[in-house]
């Protein structure tokens, strides 16, 4: 609720004060040593079982999300203008981790199943508007998989995205 709260503030003081803004929805950036896809990999190189309850994510690297970030800045409008920032498709977390196990050799085991719902964006609008993302889920799951295989740094922080309680 926090993001939703600050999100009203800005459209307040966009139409309140004419100030031209854009509200930035970003799900989820990945590097190779933060994020959903690393976190996925981790667990396939250390054997751990994965779970499945948040079955699906959109994801983006983290070099297009800021190129996104910066060219949205021609887009602020008043009323504020959203802008969601993600890859073009829907992935699916049991595909990744089969990719993963595929690409680092290694056997793979889930727990759970994949709930009805996710968080999810659609950034159609925003692709039309500023341009595919130059690196795609395939290059992505590459050069994790060899990172991450390689012992590559981590950033030491989960995302813990598999939580659906909220509870963090």
């Amino acid at each position: 609720m926090s993001c939703l709260g600050r999100e009203r503030i800005f459209q307040h003081f966009s139409l309140t004060q004419q100030t031209p803004t854009v509200l930035f929805r970003l799900n989820y950036a990945v590097e190779m040593r933060y994020g959903v896809l690393a976190d996925l990999a981790r667990k396939v190189d250390e054997g751990r079982p994965v779970s499945l309850a948040m079955g699906r994510l959109n994801a983006i690297w983290q070099g297009d999300a800021n190129a996104m970030a910066l060219q949205s800045l021609e887009l602020a409008a008043t009323p504020a203008r959203v802008v969601n920032a993600t890859g073009p498709e829907i992935l699916e977390v049991r595909r990744l981790v089969e990719e993963f196990g595929r690409l680092m050799n290694r056997p793979v085991t889930f727990e759970g199943v994949e709930a009805p719902d996710a968080l999810l964006n659609d950034a159609s609008r925003t692709i039309a508007q500023l341009g595919k993302p130059r690196v795609d889920v395939d290059r992505l799951l590459r050069w994790t998989a060899d990172w991450i295989s390689r012992g590559g740094e981590s950033l030491g922080k989960p995302t813990k995205f598999e939580i659906r309680d909220g509870r963090f």
